[in-house]
């Protein structure tokens, strides 16, 4: 596959290994979780780009997501986002990082299954509550009880992030520690991710 170089790493102990990621690693889960923090480690520690897919929507539409949102409603949102990830799939290989209302999509998740690999940074409400309380950038949590909306969404959502080809709980740990803890998950699948150890 093109773009799927083998690299010579080092994972967290300093040992060298050989990798070579053969398809899209795609992050999903709730906002909060850890998506962007932890993609980013995970792309660094295989020698990847890394991607989000919210900040390409932005760069985009030269709007904020929220400024998206107030303006055109989420519905014009989810296909702009659709449209992302069908652009990106189709790219060299990378860690992509998902909104969290990404994976929802029936469409969604069949492009992601067929072209890459969807790995859910599973995380409770209240690791997901103190991550994302202060944050005013959260559209759908402007509402006059956002830890109650919060918690709305994850009972929603979680039975559909289960279906992720890969599941990792977020929480515990640093980031470098997470993502390894990711790339041990991605050793599972040759198909994804190919390793000498």
């Amino acid at each position: 596959m093109s773009g799927a170089e083998v690299r010579r790493l080092r994972d967290g102990d300093g040992q060298e290994f050989m990798a070579r990621l053969k398809k899209t690693v795609v992050m999903v889960g709730m906002m909060g979780a850890g998506k962007t923090a932890v993609g980013t480690a995970l792309a660094r520690a295989l020698a990847v780009p890394f991607l989000d897919s919210d900040e390409e929507i932005e760069r985009a539409a030269n709007r904020t997501i929220a400024e998206i949102f107030a303006r055109d409603g989420e519905p014009f949102f989810r296909e702009k986002e659709s449209q992302v990830l069908t652009r990106l799939l189709k790219g060299t290989p990378c860690v992509l990082s998902t909104g969290g209302g990404a994976f929802m999509a029936e469409a969604n998740r069949r492009m992601i299954r067929e072209q890459g690999v969807s790995v859910w940074l599973k995380a409770d409400l209240e690791v997901l509550w103190q991550r994302v309380r202060h944050k005013a950038t959260r559209p759908l949590l402007r509402t006059p009880n956002p830890r109650e909306t919060l918690r709305a969404l994850l009972e929603a959502r979680d039975p559909v992030y289960a279906q992720a080809d890969l599941v990792v709980e977020s929480g515990e740990g640093t980031l470098e520690q997470m993502a390894v803890r990711v790339r041990e998950a991605l050793a599972t699948r040759p198909d994804v991710l190919e390793t000498d150890g």
